[in-house]
């Protein structure tokens, strides 16, 4: 009897073998849309916040914070309310309402970072990357000294980046942007500390579960906000970015230019204004990097206008930067010189009148003398003589000296006669 071979099992094999295959690509798929991100990590009241922190704020050195600096619930800030720090367009908060409604937002904005799928995992060395839009985690994440970090992507594009535990980012590093990609859109995750090294140029939102140090001279344009510890700062330059475009803009990014020629000259106590001005999409924030404008004179960051009341004469040279969240950034360094205010010289005066002697007539703008002289009537005017009696005092005590000796001489006779009358 001949046998057959039925070719069901076969089949069914296949079936269960499409059905695995559908089943783990529909997984990969999954996991591959978790990657992206449909807009940035909103961070609600603490956007505005270029310094957020949960217990102390240490400043030292005249670090500069363009945007606002919060602490809640700590109450100690150090290098601020009485310098040498300085806050620029933004306000400081220390345990009030604003700060503590700041905070809750950088927690909801912190949890949904970390609960984000990454699409690279296991990194630890971020020197020599260039980063496409999307998630990528890592334990301890490191940037090593002198190294660089590139971000290529559109003006919509959002980076995240996990650390489980450290950010650690090295001395005199660089962070570029390309394709319209801007620091605006770069958050970083992390698990416990950061600390940016000296003189380093960050890039990006820092939402640290516990502390962060900017050592001297680092340059940051983003946020450091930490949720549970401190903030320390040294020499520091921190900007809040603008705002990055949102989906559907239909607009491009584009790195700012300063346009602007060399500002005038002034002149002490004379009202002065001059515009710096520059192309680029979106607006630039305009920001002192070196040097000093003339005292009296104050820059509008957000303007770019100079103005003021000059008080000082002579030169100032200032070094100013515009930044609009896409990179390079453009800076121009200008000389504003003040001149003193101007002299006017005395108007011709009227000479003093011609003496009067004693007695006589004053001429037509002459001077009386205190006491005599003669005023232009032809009155004549008392003169004090060196006794200090005038010439009507001695007439009336002698008038009354007179009066006297008539009277004594009438009261003798008047004895006399009557004694011989007796």
């Amino acid at each position: 009897m001949a046998r057959t071979t039925s070719s069901r099992p076969f089949l069914s094999g296949l079936a269960i073998l499409g059905a695995t295959g559908l089943f783990a690509l529909s997984a990969a798929s999954a996991a591959s849309a978790a990657t992206i991100i449909d807009g940035p990590v909103g961070l609600g009241a603490a956007t505005s916040y270029g310094v957020l922190a949960g217990s102390t704020i240490t400043n030292t050195g005249p670090t500069v914070v363009r945007g606002d600096v919060g602490l809640s619930p700590g109450t100690s800030v150090t290098g601020f309310t009485e310098g040498p720090g300085s806050i620029v367009g933004g306000t400081l908060h220390v345990k009030d309402d604003t700060a503590a409604l700041a905070q809750g937002d950088l927690g909801a904005a912190y949890n949904t970072a970390a609960g984000l799928t990454p699409q690279e995992s296991g990194i630890t060395e971020l020197n020599g990357r260039s980063l496409s839009p999307g998630v990528y985690s890592g334990g301890a994440l490191n940037l090593a000294d002198t190294g660089a970090l590139a971000f290529a992507g559109s003006a919509e594009s959002v980076w995240v980046i996990q650390a489980a535990s450290t950010l650690t980012i090295g001395a005199a590093t660089t962070m570029t942007f390309s394709g319209g990609a801007s620091a605006c859109n770069v958050f970083w995750q992390v698990g416990s500390s950061a600390t940016i090294g000296s003189g380093a140029q960050f890039r990006g939102t820092v939402m640290a579960d516990e502390s962060i140090t900017a050592t001297t001279g680092a340059t940051v344009i983003g946020r450091l906000l930490a949720r549970d510890g401190a903030v320390t700062l040294d020499t520091n330059t921190l900007t809040v970015p603008a705002a990055c475009p949102t989906v559907g803009t239909p607009s491009e990014s584009v790195p700012p230019t300063i346009t602007s020629d060399n500002p005038p000259d002034g002149i002490v106590g004379t009202p002065y204004s001059h515009t710096i001005t520059s192309d680029g999409n979106p607006d630039g924030r305009y920001t002192i990097i070196d040097g000093d404008l003339p005292n009296g004179l104050v820059l509008d960051e957000g303007t770019g206008v100079i103005s003021g009341t000059p008080t000082t004469p002579g030169p100032s040279t200032v070094t100013i930067i515009v930044s609009n969240g896409d990179e390079p950034d453009d800076e121009a360094t200008y000389t504003i010189s003040i001149e003193p205010q101007p002299t006017v010289p005395p108007g011709p005066g009227v000479p003093p009148g011609p003496g009067v002697p004693p007695g006589g007539n004053v001429p037509p703008g002459g001077a009386v003398p205190p006491g005599g002289g003669t005023p232009n009537d032809g009155t004549p005017r008392g003169e004090l003589a060196a006794t200090g009696f005038s010439e009507s005092t001695a007439g009336m005590t002698g008038g009354i000296a007179l009066l006297v000796g008539v009277a004594l001489l009438g009261f003798v006779r008047l004895r006399r006669r009557s004694t011989l009358d007796s």
